[in-house]
């Protein structure tokens, strides 16, 4: 059937009463049906491509607490629900459904997986309304994490963060008396040479992090707004910090215990170190700024 004419039977659908929830699966089977076509073969795609590596390795922690969440808010949601444009629905699948195919000819997964989001929200969109998807934005937007970010991007953003660790490392070991020189994102320490990649950096783990942090923050803290921005202002710093003790680990190893050990165990050890430190360091400052919270929450009781 026509993609038309499957979102004119939904549409129909739509204007029944409220049925039970095996009604309601059953009354939107080519819905469903439609949905699964799309969303399967991009979630087993990034599963096995982005999943698999340290960028990507936090997507099913992020799918699992990311629906959790939808099903812990959704019947706020569900009051709201009321059926969305269909012009407006319409219009953006004529434009997202192409792109969709496009990326799945092209196998460029992370147009799939933006477009295929898309899509589901649309239909989201279509069923249940704008103030429903409100209602549940934050959750939205967390799910986002699943799906790698553009490589060329990731690169492009991360690249000065690379290099200004490097220098910062560099500087702190040659302050102490260590036979250390940098170039750009290259180390010389002792008779060793030494990459600073993503990896080496931590930056990799940045995403992890990140989204880790949003749901640590929205959970605790999402009726105080003011508050929640600034724990989320809070995530860059400590995670930078995180990554620049990695790298002066992974020097320090290199420099006494050879190239091996650094490239190692330790290598790993390191970033396990450096995620947790960084976790550890939010949940820090969210503490030590208790007094913060308690005079923001004065202030917007007092409104």
């Amino acid at each position: 059937m026509p993609v038309g004419g499957v979102f004119t039977v939904v549409s129909g659908l739509l204007a029944q009463r409220l049925e039970s929830p095996i009604d309601w699966i059953r009354s939107r089977a080519l819905l469903i049906l439609g949905l699964l076509a799309i969303v399967i073969p991009v979630m087993i795609r990034v599963a096995q491509e982005s999943w698999s590596t340290e960028q990507g390795a936090h997507g099913p922690i992020v799918l699992a607490t990311g629906l959790w969440l939808l099903s812990r808010e959704w019947n706020d949601a569900r009051a709201l629900a009321r059926p969305g444009s269909w012009a407006l629905g319409g219009v953006l699948l004529a434009v997202l459904l192409p792109a969709y195919i496009f990326a799945r000819v092209a196998s460029v997964v992370e147009i799939e997986g933006a477009t295929m989001y898309a899509i589901v929200l649309v239909t989201a969109y279509l069923l249940w309304g704008a103030a429903s998807l409100r209602a549940v934005w934050f959750p939205l937007l967390y799910l986002l994490f699943i799906f790698p970010p553009p490589d060329t991007l990731f690169a492009l953003l991360t690249q000065p963060l690379k290099i200004a660790i490097s220098q910062w490392a560099v500087a702190i070991l040659h302050g102490v008396g260590y036979p250390v020189a940098g170039s750009g994102v290259t180390i010389q320490i002792g008779q060793y040479d030494m990459l600073v990649a993503a990896a080496c950096a931590g930056l990799n783990s940045m995403i992890s992090l990140t989204a880790l942090g949003l749901f640590y923050i929205y959970l605790r803290h999402s009726a105080n707004w003011r508050y929640m921005l600034f724990l989320v202002a809070c995530i860059l710093p400590v995670a930078i910090a995180a990554n620049l003790i990695r790298v002066l680990i992974l020097l320090l190893v290199t420099y006494h215990f050879g190239e091996a050990a650094g490239q190692g165990f330790i290598h790993e050890a390191a970033g396990l170190l450096m995620f947790m430190t960084a976790l550890l360091g939010i949940f820090l400052i969210d503490s030590l700024a208790k007094p913060l919270r308690d005079r923001l929450a004065a202030r917007r009781a007092a409104v």
